[in-house]
């Protein structure tokens, strides 16, 4: 029987005296908010929060509420056959920190692993089915909040979402959207296909979507922990299935999954302090970039010259993306030189303030020239994000993933539990594209253990005034979606308007500027495309932004929900 222990994070291992010291200081000057609130992208895991906080549980028993809960509701999105990243502050100390529960590539990959004879990538090999999943990272990190951050046991933070996976979830439009994009992956799994088509169809809208399936799996994780999943029962049928589909993992590789604690990346920024993802995930360290590129340049008035060199700084942090960052576990990443201000300078040093630099023209030192692509996700809401706050100052910021939507389309038998494609994310040739268009080199090729480059980038902004918990979905176009919601909340946006605002991405490769309707005014456009940036309109919006704003001079607390989206945010008294 699985019992919510005492244990202590590594963290918390400090003297009992600065324990104490500490402990005073931060909660005679950080009183939190005294109302908790909760902004997910579907509003059956709002209400999964607000049931967990009625029965005394913080920010980080939600976290693993909403999580368990978009698994079942949103399960083109996230579930436990996935991961992500989750950053954590800790209001009594003031702590930090990044759970780390990205998936890894099981011990039998290598570099070789989606090429045929001839050297080249085999179609969807990385995409739709076994090879495609790596070993998931959820499970592991739902346990490891429970034990190290909440208040209630691990079961009554996943009861809400047995009972909707017992009871079922009705098929909304985004949903059927999605289904119907990955159809041929879904119908190759005939576990997947009976769980989520009928009869190998698209369901009617307002069916619901049981999975019995899930709901013991659940349970078997709130009774017994990870060894719930990862070893027992369910383990055996997940390696089995994995291996009778094709797949290459072990039972070792199952068990020998750990979530890791992170050091976030902490920017400061215009007087605020950014703390963001770190690696695996690029986020961060983009984001540190681009904002360090705009205070080298200064303070800039002209509108259309601030775009511009913002739309170059986002060229150049994507470039040091593809060429550098990977798993901090198995390649060494130049973080301090990458987010220092004066590797910021030389970058803005090389940004014409009239002419977009072609991206083919910035050197890729040391590497071959990058297949050119102009291959895009078409879709958002592949990955999912929430964010809270609870009444003391507790706060998490999620995202979470399958990778494409619905994953590989593989639901091992009698597990309920739909797999991601992770292995996907590794650059799986040099210099050749990902799904999303990203290209990458060594320190993100594919290797045994380790965890592929992510662009999810969950975050906070602090000021003195003001706390805003934010993230989004998107794909490669997370990080700047992020980026956008961070520099609106650093002039004081209040959280609707923050996740609604309209946004524009560039990320190196393809060379192009994309943009949603309402980003730029006419003019802004042509004075951009004079400049030499190629302008391509997006006809479906990007971005599911999940925001909460703490204002703590006007002792006001805000969560929203981003209008592109299924969510639902809202603000609820302390019990």
């Amino acid at each position: 029987m699985y019992r919510r222990t005492a244990r202590r994070a590594p963290w918390m291992r400090v003297h009992a005296c600065a324990w104490i010291v500490m402990l005073l200081a931060w909660t005679s000057v950080h009183a939190g908010p005294d109302q908790h609130a909760v902004a997910t992208a579907h509003p059956l895991a709002t209400k999964a929060a607000e049931t967990v906080f009625a029965a005394g549980g913080n920010a980080f028993d939600a976290a693993i509420a909403v999580t368990a809960a978009l698994g079942v509701a949103q399960p083109q999105g996230s579930g436990l056959g996935g991961g992500g990243f989750f950053l954590l502050h800790h209001a009594e100390t003031g702590h930090a920190t990044m759970l780390d529960a990205r998936e890894t590539a099981p011990a039998a990959a290598h570099r070789d692993l989606f090429l045929d004879d001839t050297g080249k990538p085999v179609p969807g090999l990385s995409l739709d089915g076994a090879l495609a999943a790596a070993i998931p990272g959820m499970p592991a990190a739902l346990v490891h909040l429970a034990e190290y951050y909440g208040r209630l046991p691990l079961g009554a933070s996943l009861a809400p979402a047995i009972r909707l996976a017992e009871e079922g979830v009705p098929a909304g439009l985004t949903y059927l959207q999605l289904a119907a994009f990955r159809l041929q992956a879904l119908r190759a799994g005939a576990d997947a296909a009976g769980i989520f088509l009928e009869e190998g169809e698209l369901p009617n809208e307002g069916t619901r979507i049981v999975q019995p399936d899930l709901a013991r799996t659940l349970r078997r994780l709130a009774e017994h922990g990870r060894s719930g999943f990862y070893e027992g029962e369910v383990g055996q049928r997940l390696v089995e299935g994995i291996r009778d589909a094709g797949g290459i993992w072990t039972r070792d590789d199952l068990a020998g999954y750990r979530v890791v604690e992170r050091r976030p990346v902490v920017v400061e920024h215009r007087g605020a302090r950014i703390v963001t993802a770190a690696p695996p995930s690029s986020g961060g360290i983009a984001i540190g970039q681009i904002l360090n590129i705009v205070a080298a340049a200064g303070p800039v008035d002209d509108t259309a010259l601030r775009t511009h060199l913002l739309i170059e700084a986002m060229r150049r942090a994507y470039r040091d993306r593809a060429l550098y960052l990977g798993d901090p576990d198995h390649v060494h990443i130049p973080l301090t030189r990458l987010l220092s201000p004066d590797y910021a300078a030389e970058l803005y040093a090389g940004i014409d303030p009239d002419r977009a630099t072609p991206s083919a023209d910035l050197p890729l030192t040391g590497e071959a020239r990058p297949t050119a692509t102009t291959r895009t996700a078409r879709e958002s809401r592949q990955t999912s994000h929430f964010s809270v706050l609870d009444a003391d100052g507790n706060r998490v910021s999620g995202t979470i993933t399958l990778n494409y939507p619905f994953g590989s389309g593989l639901v091992p038998p009698g597990t309920g539990v739909l797999l991601n494609n992770e292995m996907d994310d590794f650059a799986i040739r040099h210099g050749t594209p990902n799904v999303y268009g990203l290209i990458g080199f060594d320190a993100n090729a594919v290797g045994p253990g380790r965890r592929p480059l992510s662009s999810m980038s969950p975050t906070f902004v602090e000021t003195p005034e003001r706390i805003v918990v934010l993230g989004s979905p998107g794909g490669s176009r997370i990080i700047t979606i992020v980026l956008q919601g961070i520099l609106a909340a650093l002039e004081g946006t209040d959280a609707e308007t923050l996740a609604a605002e309209p946004r524009f991405h560039h990320q190196y490769l393809p060379d192009r500027v994309e943009f949603e309707t309402g980003a730029f005014t006419a003019s802004l456009q042509v004075s951009l495309a004079r400049r030499g940036h190629r302008m391509v309109p997006q006809l479906r919006p990007f971005g599911d932004m999940q925001v909460v704003v703490w204002d703590r001079s006007e002792g006001q607390l805000e969560a929203a929900s981003d209008p592109r989206g299924d969510g639902a945010a809202g603000v609820f008294a302390r019990p």
